[in-house]
């Protein structure tokens, strides 16, 4: 047992040493450089090149020994052919977005720059595909990201949106705005309906005789409240907040996908992928993988995206706190093994 405690506290000693020194180091960086924000930059992949050089690899492994060499011979030779022949015509091209949504939309100002920096060089034959996911959230955080997408429609850009996991209230908001709308099978579509909820303590604080005053100038500026009293008029004008936001929500949905029959999905309800297609709130049903590897054989697929570039003290930062997240689970081990050590 003393042995185990003797490596114990040198684990600590180690842990602690090094954690003192990193975080010096970092507070040096801060305080010589005085910025610690962030720099953005445009990262850009094509998707065909990528996509060929795993094919190649694949095919070398698939292959005999003695067949390797000459196969790798042949790709030089057709990389070189490739690069002496002059297309008479330039392919299109697909523009590949991802959106990824949280409660806030947070990724919203990211994807409208994006839209900006495509806008600016998408041809007449271009596609914009963005590969949406998200279950919802705030009206006006999802108001704005759906705006966004709105702006590819105005411009007449080709617009698809490939759902492979779900696009569920305000992220079937930003679903409908594509001129095709692609679900996987198991895509969850809909939920065309808003909620709103909050918590009520004025009853515990009354029994405590603790009284919450609340001074309003304006009938409804404040409807329902968390501590004070709320009253039956209150809550009807809050209902009634939600439905008529409800009907923006379902007159925004009903103007982008018209064949729609807007008040039997407007429920509130989600459906399968497969389910939507016959309600009419996709278009067909496929994965974004399964689309894009088609498009790979007749158009650039480009996939684009904007990059935050952390700082280096950010970087060390993050560093630190993964050395003691692994120094927290190496303790938390050998806490766990000690039960095993014979006393």
């Amino acid at each position: 047992m003393s042995e185990w405690m003797t490596e114990y506290a040198m684990f600590l000693a180690q842990t602690l040493t090094l954690v003192l020194a990193l975080g010096a180091l970092i507070l040096l960086l801060m305080k010589g450089r005085g910025d610690s924000g962030e720099s953005v930059r445009l990262k850009i992949e094509e998707l065909n090149t990528r996509q060929q050089k795993r094919v190649r690899r694949l095919r070398v492994a698939a292959s005999e020994k003695g067949q390797r060499k000459a196969l790798l011979k042949g790709f030089r030779k057709s990389d070189k052919a490739r690069q002496k022949e002059r297309m008479p015509e330039q392919h299109a091209t697909v523009w590949v977005l991802d959106f990824h949504g949280d409660i806030k939309a947070s990724g919203t100002s990211r994807l409208a720059q994006e839209i900006s920096a495509i806008l600016d060089v998408v041809e007449k034959d271009d596609e914009v595909v963005i590969r949406l996911e998200s279950a919802g959230g705030l009206v006006h955080a999802y108001g704005l990201a759906a705006a966004q997408l709105d702006r590819l429609r105005e411009a007449g850009i080709a617009t698809r949106i490939c759902v492979d996991k779900v696009a569920a209230s305000g992220g079937y908001m930003m679903a409908c705005c594509a001129d095709r709308l692609q679900v996987a099978p198991f895509a969850v579509l809909g939920s065309i309906g808003v909620v709103a909820q909050l918590p009520n303590v004025h009853r515990l604080l009354k029994r405590n005789d603790i009284d919450m005053e609340i001074f309003t100038a304006g009938r409804y500026k404040r409807t329902l409240t968390v501590l004070g009293e709320n009253t039956e008029e209150g809550r009807e004008k809050f209902v009634e907040d939600l439905e008529r936001t409800h009907e923006l929500f379902k007159s925004f949905v009903a103007a982008r996908r018209p064949q729609l029959s807007i008040d039997e999905v407007a429920t509130g309800e989600i459906w399968y992928g497969c389910e939507s297609l016959e309600r009419k709130l996709a278009d067909e049903v496929a994965t974004s993988a399964a689309y894009l590897h088609g498009r790979l054989n007749d158009a650039r697929v480009l996939m684009v995206q904007l990059e935050a570039q952390k700082k280096l003290p950010q970087r060390l930062g993050l560093a630190v706190s993964r050395g003691i997240e692994s120094a927290a689970g190496r303790l938390l081990e050998v806490m766990d093994a000690s039960r095993w050590l014979k006393r």
